[in-house]
């Protein structure tokens, strides 16, 4: 018996893909990954972008009402406003990341742990904004995260400092926790993953027990991930907490790699792409076969891990758009992924950074990069907007 009124899911819909923009957004678009597919653009931009800034020269407004605008909903919350109204047209939820990072203050980090709350509280009682976000670099010290998963002994000073890294985690998700705002822990570099790994784990026994509040996240590009996935399962099992899962494919490959070769020990980074592919979408099905005790937020821009996950909740007979389960993607990429399944009725949220433009340059940066690295992306984006395009006869 069928019991979902099904669509179809058809992500070369451009229609409903880019049907909350307008033919100016629609073209400045187009525009700027025509631009970003230039790889010599792509690599000596950053560098001359952040001398043009670092020197006073005026290349904010240009860059605020180009690669800014695409892939950033504003400067702060409230200028994220109108992005917010135009995701939730398409039914796509927003996710507020303020996207700082790279800081060394504590001063900084106690601003920054005040705007993820911030970032909570906005989204409390508002239906469009369902999940928040932060990254542990935000609120404390990348070196002494590093030198804890050296397992190195930390002086009383530095025991000080992550006394207060651990004390700003526990505040973010307890105003998480009060206000029922799931919020998601991002994933970093491996060197320091371990000890973000303990800490969301830690706020997960917390604030898990009823409803899903707190998730972490798990790179499958690395080889290890999907065994922790199902470590980490046994142990809220065990704990008695819904184990919240953020799956991506990952974020620092290049770096990964690099640094295992030069320090001279195994990459942590899987063989090759299928065996990435493998693991996620394995990952998936153990998700799903476990939907009651796991929570998943589906993070990517590949179609097909859509498509299985799409299948799984009919396989397994899950309503569309059950609470535990989430599609999300990056704001200004991935349209056709993101608002044809909210079209077909599944749970889909976009990340959505904001912060000042120079601290957000970085992220930007790894945006532009990373459209050109993976293989066909900017070409894909490129395409779905050329085939929108002469569809409204542009």
């Amino acid at each position: 018996m069928e019991i979902f009124p099904k669509k179809t899911l058809n992500f070369d819909n451009t229609e409903v893909a880019f049907r909350n923009k307008s033919n100016s957004e629609l073209n400045a678009g187009y525009w700027l990954f025509k631009v970003i597919s230039s790889n010599f653009l792509t690599k000596v931009g950053p560098p001359i972008t952040n001398f043009f800034l670092n020197i006073g020269l005026p290349i904010k407004s240009i860059i605020k009402a180009t690669i800014f605008k695409h892939f950033c909903g504003g400067e702060t919350i409230a200028e994220c406003e109108h992005t917010i109204e135009q995701l939730a047209a398409g039914n796509v939820g927003t996710i507020l990341d303020y996207s700082v990072e790279g800081e060394e203050e504590e001063s900084v980090f106690d601003f920054t742990c005040e705007e993820i709350i911030r970032t909570i509280n906005r989204a409390a009682g508002d239906k469009r904004l369902p999940i928040s976000v932060f990254k542990v670099t935000g609120i404390g010290r990348f070196a002494l995260l590093e030198k804890l998963d050296a397992k190195q002994t930390l002086t009383a000073a530095e025991e000080a400092e992550y006394a207060k890294v651990k004390a700003r985690c526990e505040k973010i998700c307890r105003v998480a926790y009060d206000k029922n705002v799931p919020i998601m822990v991002d994933a970093e570099e491996t060197w320091i993953q371990d000890t973000i790994d303990e800490l969301a784990i830690d706020m997960m026994r917390l604030f898990n027990k009823e409803r899903i509040i707190v998730y972490n996240t798990y790179q499958m590009y690395r080889h290890d991930k999907l065994a922790d996935l199902k470590a980490d399962h046994l142990i809220a099992k065990a704990a008695g907490f819904i184990l919240g899962v953020k799956m991506v494919r990952g974020a620092y490959m290049e770096k990964e790699r690099k640094r295992a070769e030069e320090m001279g020990y195994l990459s942590p980074i899987q063989p090759n792409k299928a065996a990435s592919d493998r693991d996620y979408d394995e990952s998936l099905n153990y998700c799903m076969a476990h939907i009651n005790e796991i929570a998943i937020v589906c993070g990517t821009h590949n179609e097909e891990s859509c498509r299985v996950l799409a299948n799984l909740l009919d396989k397994h007979q899950v309503d569309h758009n059950h609470p535990h389960v989430y599609f999300a993607q990056l704001l200004g990429m991935s349209d056709n992924l993101s608002f044809n399944l909210s079209d077909a009725g599944y749970n889909v949220a976009k990340y959505v950074p904001y912060g000042p433009i120079k601290a957000v340059m970085p992220y930007l940066f790894r945006r532009a990069q990373e459209n050109t690295s993976i293989a066909g992306q900017t070409s894909r984006e490129l395409g779905l907007i050329m085939k929108e395009k002469e569809r409204r006869r542009l």
